[in-house]
């Protein structure tokens, strides 16, 4: 059985190779994008315009790694764990990216170029509004009691769109985003792993406090 780690890690490379492409350097791909942000699942017929992106990287993938056991692309119509988890990492990005000339996706990873955080770690940013903060729990809580992949993907949707109106500058790392869906999907215990991930990232935030002189400081 082929690593179901491997073939997320060239998920991730993949998505992110398909985001760039259709963020052209600012140059949008105002087609696809727009397509992809109105059909909510890769069988629409109006997801047709990414198609080609999507089966070209998961044809490649299957053949760098030569994989006998995981097919990554349909056979029958039904879409498949990895289209699933690469077509809502682009929709999502889509989203994101209405609206906006600086690109939405960036990467999270501790490295000098990371210029982005996972979704959860950005969601923890927006926890730190008391004022919102029980509502978004409700939110979150729910998302990570959850098993099905589908209610999943309409939850993370929401907080795209919740991230996206309170804090539209912040880029997100969409391409781990299909990873981690990936991932979720391959088995019980993958899906709990996922979403302990998610959690800590959520709850992991440093708290601000404000000094006597006004100053804003972490603990």
């Amino acid at each position: 059985m082929e690593s179901t780690r491997k073939i997320a890690t060239e998920m991730t490379k993949s998505t992110a190779g398909i985001i760039k492409e259709l963020y052209g350097h600012g140059n949008l791909n105002k087609a696809v994008l727009a397509g992809v942000r109105s059909a909510s699942t890769i069988a629409s017929p109006r997801a047709q315009k990414v198609w080609p992106f999507i089966i070209e990287r998961l044809v490649k993938i299957e053949q760098d790694m030569e994989l006998k056991h995981e097919k990554l692309l349909s056979a029958d119509g039904k879409p498949t764990k990895a289209e699933i988890s690469m077509y809502t990492a682009i929709r999502l990005y889509a989203i994101h990216q209405q609206g906006r000339e600086p690109f939405a996706s960036g990467a999270s990873y501790k490295a000098e170029s990371a210029d982005g955080l996972t979704l959860f770690a950005a969601l923890a940013n927006l926890r730190r509004d008391e004022t919102t903060r029980a509502a978004l729990d409700r939110r979150v809580q729910a998302l990570l009691g959850t098993t099905n992949v589908n209610s999943v993907i309409n939850s993370i949707t929401h907080l795209v769109e919740i991230l996206k109106a309170s804090t539209p500058n912040q880029k997100i790392d969409y391409p781990r985003l299909a990873s981690d869906l990936y991932l979720f999907q391959t088995g019980f215990r993958q899906a709990n792993q996922v979403r302990l991930a998610w959690g800590q990232q959520y709850y992991r935030f440093i708290k601000q406090t404000v000094t006597a002189e006004g100053e804003k400081t972490n603990d």
